[in-house]
């Protein structure tokens, strides 16, 4: 069954019923635990995120590390047509910060916060609600000096009294506010407990509609109702939802961009006055990218992009498939972007061929990254008869990965078995080209690896996970480890493919080493 534009609603933004997009995967998504994306990682997402057709994408914290400021600018003066946000605290540096970030971007908001509930009021911050008015009204107004496009966000506003929510949202309006963000920053609200905030809000303030004020969600899963509640809050007058590719995020996660647009699209019948600029062939490949540049994978059952979405092993399901296949599926996988079959390569393969792969797979890549990708492609394709999707997207996010290198792998040897001493002799390389051995014994061939990395780079961490799978079939498929080691209260994660598991978890291991040595210590924040 294939859904349409025409059937979803003709595309205008300046709709009344037009529902704006705000993807906040590179900044909340981000946020999820043992997830991290380095500069060129968030541009290729940034590019894609245009490429759907989200209108609005949070692209970071700035005032956390220097790698979110760098993005932020980045992305900013590189994307032309949707806006691009920065996020910030009612602080005059943060907002100091988030303008610096986006100046010379193309289209730009500043997001500002401030927690508003009385929890939050009386244990985090110690203010009282006027004090909390008059401090996001300054902060408003600050960020109005970088831009035209301010969003505020009273922060837990879903266990905020009703009639402060009024109060501070009327303030931030006349300060200077273009979109209110009333957030579910716990995930706490009920789908027709929130649907009533966005509503009761519009009721008291006229000026909402007079002004043209877009009122927004941002939900989070605790209890599992991100996506319903983002859904009520657009029927109580929210045309902005804020959420994330896959659903990623803080703690539970977010609200599934892919669900709510999936939800609309499929019950157009129901939400017939709604509409999106999102283009759904897409959902599913960047669904993928998020899950590999990331290294959160995607659950087997997830809604809309799992692996099982899809997939029907009863036999009276397959038997009425086979007869019609609305019986069964009331979406079209091939809609979203699901392809029917894989284009499996080989040795022989050229570089068109590999370069129009990797556009069907949803990545754009300069001609020098072509080169090294083509080049692991073939190095790949002599150790194995098929390279598939996976083996491809594997290689594209290694080679992503170099931003961030300063220790480079030139080779390691191990001795290991039954009754003996596992041993690994390990040869790094530094950013300055220099190379350096060490060895160290281990309780089997990996902790010897682990130990002699340790003693080369001078990083001493704890291996809290390790992880590894095949990433495609057959006794040839690359395997994938994905580690997470912590080192000083972070946690970093570190993911590498390989034909060779012990060297895939040599890698793994040095990534995540790498990602300690570049990433500047983010700043301690609450955050909507």
């Amino acid at each position: 069954m294939s859904t349409t534009n025409q059937q979803f609603g003709e595309v205008d933004p300046n709709n009344a019923k037009y529902i704006r997009i705000f993807d906040t995967t590179l900044r909340d998504g981000e946020q999820s635990p043992g997830a991290s994306l380095n500069n060129s990682e968030k541009l290729e997402i940034a590019r894609q995120l245009e490429a759907l057709g989200v209108d609005v994408i949070e692209a970071g914290f700035p005032i956390t590390s220097q790698g979110d400021f760098d993005s932020v600018r980045a992305i900013s003066q590189e994307i032309q047509n949707t806006i691009v946000a920065g996020l910030s605290r009612c602080v005059p540096r943060d907002i100091d910060r988030a303008g610096e970030a986006i100046k010379g971007g193309n289209k730009t908001r500043i997001h500002v916060f401030c927690a508003t509930s009385k929890i939050h009021r009386e244990h985090k911050l110690n203010k009282a609600f006027d004090e909390i008015v008059a401090l996001s009204k300054k902060s408003v107004a600050h960020a109005r000096e970088y831009t035209d496009d301010v969003e505020f966000s009273p922060e837990d506003g879903s266990r905020t009294e009703l009639n402060h929510l009024v109060d501070i949202t009327g303030a931030v309006i006349e300060a200077g506010a273009t979109t209110i963000n009333i957030p579910d920053t716990v995930g706490y609200a009920m789908p027709a407990e929130y649907g009533r905030i966005f509503s009761y809000v519009r009721e008291q303030l006229p000026i909402i509609d007079e002004k043209g004020i877009i009122l927004s969600s941002h939900c989070h899963n605790d209890l599992g109702f991100a996506v319903a509640n983002s859904i009520a809050a657009m029927q109580g007058g929210a045309r902005q939802i804020e959420c994330t590719i896959n659903g990623i995020g803080e703690r539970a996660g977010n609200a599934a961009l892919e669900e709510i647009i999936m939800a609309l699209r499929t019950r157009a019948d129901f939400y017939e006055q709604f509409t999106t600029g999102i283009k759904i062939e897409k959902l599913y490949p960047l669904s993928r990218m998020v899950s590999n540049l990331t290294g959160l994978l995607v659950q087997r059952n997830k809604a809309i992009v799992g692996e099982n979405a899809f997939a029907h092993e009863s036999g009276i399901h397959q038997d009425g498939m086979l007869k019609n296949r609305n019986t069964y599926e009331i979406m079209n996988p091939t809609d979203i972007g699901v392809p029917e079959s894989k284009l499996v390569l080989g040795k022989h393969s050229g570089r068109h061929a590999l370069k129009d792969r990797i556009e069907q797979l949803g990545y754009s890549i300069d001609d020098e990254m072509l080169i090294s990708v083509y080049d692991a492609f073939k190095t790949l394709a002599d150790k194995k008869k098929d390279v598939y999707d996976e083996d491809i997207e594997a290689i594209i996010d290694k080679e992503m990965e170099t931003e961030r290198q300063l220790w480079e792998l030139v080779r390691f040897q191990i001795s290991s078995g039954t009754g003996v001493i596992s041993t690994a002799t390990v040869v790094l390389r530094d950013s300055s080209g220099a190379e350096k051995m060490d060895a160290a014994t281990g309780d089997g061939p990996i902790d010897a690896c682990y130990e002699a990395i340790q003693r080369i780079t001078g990083v001493n961490v704890k291996l809290e996970q390790y992880q590894t799978r095949a990433i495609t079939g057959g006794k040839d498929a690359q395997g994938e480890v994905a580690v997470q080691i912590r080192h000083n209260d972070r946690k970093v994660r570190g993911r590498a493919f390989s034909t060779d598991v012990i060297e895939a978890a040599v890698h793994a291991y040095l990534s995540a080493i790498n990602r300690i040595k570049t990433t500047t210590e983010p700043v301690l924040a609450e955050q909507p």
